[in-house]
């Protein structure tokens, strides 16, 4: 792999109340739509602000295309954040707002001009240049905002929250351009966002912090199908996480987790006798009449719940063990609440992660 376009080495920060950022190390690849995904006060918002320059790390170091940058201001480094409040000028016009920049390199009228409407034009706002931001909608705004990092060609942009303060519709048109724009433009982006299904969404890559660490990164599909620790499984997305003892399988090898007496199937290179937790998603439980991916486990319907066009469904299984499953509203309309089915689930789609008897205690 190249050398990346920004390299997070040994980041500690500490504002005198304890640790905020413990050792955290990341590479980021050029072009990357990289996401930073975790609770509130796990240290996403410290990070972007050191990339920045806004704030400097207790220790470690920042590089960018391998230049070391730690120490220098923000206006010295080839870095924009877009803030979630826009932070537009309220007297200065739209084609002043995005020229702002360039006004401060002292770069000539003309190329400022030919920028700016170059930007504008990216971000769909053509003829919008002399309106004021109070003449603006919120998504014209943010676009303003982006068009006024961008054109100071940055080598990474970082977005804090940029579409937290829209509506959800609004919201999910943005999404689909800020990705479209990434890719028109090739310029990493740094991310962060509350928003699960966005990161999901729009990334290439996402980041799990935790407590001031990297917990685990992969694309979407890696950090939601293959959690690697408990904190994982139980952050991204809904699980029904069931805990329990490894034992061996029978004479082929595979293993059984033990959950209070139910005996379920697990694939995982754990040895036995190990506390984990098997991550069976709700979309991943199959339930009917017959026996569901091979397996024998039978549970009765308990609870219906119905969600536009997908329908919530609790199983009970044994005295104390429920799962949650969500499938299509008309597929499972069959089954009524009190009803015996066969439960399953493909064992590729449960991935069982150890038990270290700690789930997270950080709001969201």
């Amino acid at each position: 792999m190249s050398e990346p376009m920004l390299r997070l080495e040994g980041l500690c920060k500490d504002f005198g109340e304890g640790p905020v950022l413990k050792n955290l190390n990341l590479d980021v690849q050029a072009g990357e739509f990289l996401t930073l995904l975790g609770p509130s006060g796990c240290g996403k918002t410290t990070t972007l602000r050191i990339i920045a320059g806004l704030e400097r790390p207790t220790a470690g170091r920042v590089y960018l295309e391998g230049a070391d940058v730690t120490r220098l201001p923000p206006e010295k480094r080839q870095v924009n954040t877009v803030f979630q409040n826009y932070a537009l000028f309220p007297h200065m016009n739209v084609f002043q707002n995005i020229a702002y920049g360039l006004r401060v390199l002292r770069v000539s009228r003309r190329e400022q001009k030919e920028r700016v409407m170059a930007a504008l034009k990216l971000v769909r706002l053509e003829g919008y240049e002399k309106r004021m931001p109070t003449q603006l909608s919120g998504g014209q705004r943010q676009r303003v905002a982006i068009a006024r990092a961008v054109v100071l060609r940055p080598k990474v942009l970082l977005l804090d929250e940029p579409l937290g303060a829209l509506d959800l519709k609004l919201r999910q048109e943005m999404q689909g351009e800020l990705k479209q724009l990434q890719s028109e433009l090739g310029i990493t982006f740094i991310y962060i966002t509350h928003d699960q299904e966005e990161a999901l969404n729009m990334s290439s890559r996402i980041v799990i912090m935790r407590g001031g660490q990297v917990e685990q990164t992969g694309t979407p599909e890696e950090v939601y199908e293959h959690p690697k620790t408990l904190f994982a499984a139980d952050f991204i997305g809904q699980s029904n996480l069931l805990h329990g003892v490894l034992e061996a399988g029978g004479e082929d090898g595979s293993l059984l987790l033990n959950v209070q007496g139910e005996r379920l199937p697990a694939l995982c290179d754990l040895p036995v006798g190990s506390r984990a937790a098997l991550c069976l998603r709700p979309q991943r439980v199959r339930y009917g009449t017959e026996p569901q991916h091979g397996m024998a486990l039978r549970g009765v319907i308990c609870a219906k719940e119905y969600a536009g066009g997908m329908q919530h469904t609790k199983i009970r299984l044994g005295d104390r063990l429920t799962l949650n499953a969500v499938s299509q509203s008309a597929e499972m309309d069959r089954y009524p609440v009190g009803s015996e089915v066969y439960v399953g689930w493909s064992k590729r789609h449960a991935p069982v992660v150890p038990d270290d008897g700690s789930l997270p205690g950080e709001a969201v």
